[in-house]
């Protein structure tokens, strides 16, 4: 489904550059479930942007489904099946929930009904503006009209952030089932080490916008510089080979 190679981006600083990501390499299948752990300013969101088509990375590539999309527009990326939840969630504050769902809205078995089973909160609050809504409703709603463009790859930004625990678990199990009846492939870029790595088949851990650790999400969850840096509320980054 996404194979990036080698991918290698920078930024102007003061009389040099820094790095955002340095030789990037990540591949997925469709239906899998993949977890990127890394703190903030690690470049978890740079990638994601990247692979949307929001901003370009100075060497290496990106292939959806054998294609090489580094020249194609954010648009045309959604329309070959990138759906996208960014931190902010992005939805539409002055439209209705109802309004929000049909917006971008194509052809497909996604529809308005299907998307109130998966979220009945959405249903109940159909008429609501967008900033009406609470948080948590928010990223459902989010979440729901991703799927009404009929992505085969969905990218989320730190779903859980600024949930409560309750809501954070709802959102991750909508994701586990959207996964396991559409076979739809997930990536997921996350803070919240515990619920990514129990939801994905495979996770990897960015440190300075580099790939420090991989594996699969029950091998880095008995990792004990994953649960020191992200699950027991230590400070150490996870290093290369540590």
């Amino acid at each position: 489904m996404i194979a990036c190679e080698s991918l290698f981006k920078s930024y102007r600083a003061g009389h040099g550059r820094k790095r955002v990501l340095e030789n990037v390499n990540l591949r997925f299948n469709r239906g899998d479930r993949v977890g990127l752990l890394g703190r903030n300013g690690a470049g978890k969101t740079t990638l994601i942007e990247s692979l949307v088509g929001l901003t370009t990375w100075r060497a290496g590539t990106v292939h959806l489904a054998g294609t090489n999309i580094a020249r194609l527009a954010p648009e045309r990326r959604a329309r070959a099946g990138i759906g996208w939840i960014p931190q902010e969630r992005g939805i539409f504050k002055s439209l209705t929930v109802e309004e929000n769902l049909t917006a971008i809205a194509r052809p497909g078995p996604w529809t308005v009904q299907r998307a109130y089973q998966l979220f009945p909160r959405l249903a109940e609050r159909k008429r609501n503006l967008g900033d009406q809504l609470s948080g948590g409703e928010q990223q459902m709603l989010a979440i729901a009209r991703a799927l009404m463009a009929r992505p085969r790859l969905l990218l989320l930004d730190e779903p859980s952030l600024g949930l409560a625990p309750m809501i954070v678990r709802q959102i991750f199990d909508a994701i586990r089932e959207l996964n396991r009846t559409e076979k739809l492939t997930v990536f997921l870029v996350e803070q919240n080490a515990f619920h990514a790595l129990k939801l994905a088949h495979r996770g990897y851990v960015m440190v300075n916008g580099v790939i420090t650790l991989s594996g699969t999400g029950k091998e880095l969850l008995e990792r004990p510089e994953v649960k020191s840096a992200y699950l027991e509320g230590g400070r150490q980054e996870v290093e290369a080979g540590a």
